[in-house]
């Protein structure tokens, strides 16, 4: 005896569905191995870039930013490519054991996440406090005015900034607790300059503003946090709309795993 329509259905609907994060997750994947067995090929082709004034290639050509991105990648690849992997031939050969797995790993995401969002919204000031805590040890530990010295931190924080038109977690007092930035002799990192042209290049306005900033040559007063947060408030509507298809997405395969899951179990035995 075979599957019913609606098993049928919820099949095929979880192979389409994990067979194109299959790929994806693969893509991603193999694209992180690519970067840490090969990271010359790479610095060519931003070198290459570079040549034809492509901003987004131009701050990716050092190893240590090669290197993290890689072990990022693969990481974020790694979990995409195995979790659809479990979906995907779980409902193409009809296996109980790969179905339940990928069931009970969704289920654990969601948890994750409810989780995450109540206790933020519960302890908000507490959430408040340790969130910024957080990312002025990032600035402590990692950020450097070094380009030859630059790490992924580094370069989230410049993009982030140029971005925002912000400086640090509160402002650029932030930055004097790193060492590594101090040893560059600046008071402002060049991000937080009002900058000319297009933004990804970093290029400030005014030349001294590193050195000599001002609220007219730049945002050094301005923090990042509560630029972001106010980004997120002036935007809530299509934030919460992202979260709501998310989490629709992640219980509808979670379902569909479990129902196929029970269909089968009615069906064999």
């Amino acid at each position: 005896m075979g599957l019913d329509c609606g098993s049928c259905c919820a099949k095929y609907i979880l192979c389409l569905f994990n067979f194109v994060f299959f790929l994806c997750g693969g893509c991603i994947l193999a694209l992180g191995v690519w970067l840490k067995l090969d990271q010359k090929s790479f610095i060519a082709i931003t070198q290459i870039a570079e040549n034809k004034d492509v901003p987004e290639f131009q701050h990716f050509s050092q190893p240590i930013i090669i290197s993290q991105l890689a072990y990022i990648l693969i990481g974020v690849g790694g979990f995409i490519f195995i979790v659809s992997f479990l979906g995907y031939c779980g409902a193409l050969q009809e296996s109980r054991c790969l179905l339940t797995t990928y069931g009970v790993l969704l289920l654990l995401i969601i948890l994750l996440e409810v989780t995450t969002v109540g206790v933020a919204l519960a302890c908000k000031g507490k959430a408040e406090t340790e969130t910024k805590k957080f990312l002025k040890t990032t600035i402590a530990d990692y950020y450097t005015s070094s380009h030859d010295k630059a790490d992924v931190v580094t370069l989230m924080w410049n993009y982030l900034m140029a971005q925002m038109s912000c400086c640090g977690v509160d402002d650029y007092n932030d930055f004097q607790t790193s060492e590594k930035f101090r040893q560059g002799n600046m008071t402002v990192p060049v991000t937080c300059c009002v900058l000319e042209g297009d933004f990804r290049k970093f290029t400030p306005k005014d030349p001294n503003c590193p050195y000599s900033p001002s609220e007219a040559n730049s945002y050094y007063k301005t923090g990042c946090y509560r630029t972001l947060v106010n980004w997120v408030m002036d935007h809530i509507n299509w934030v919460i709309w992202v979260v709501v298809i998310v989490v629709i997405v992640e219980l509808l395969a979670m379902f569909f795993a479990f129902c196929l899951n029970k269909s089968l179990l009615e069906t064999y035995k």
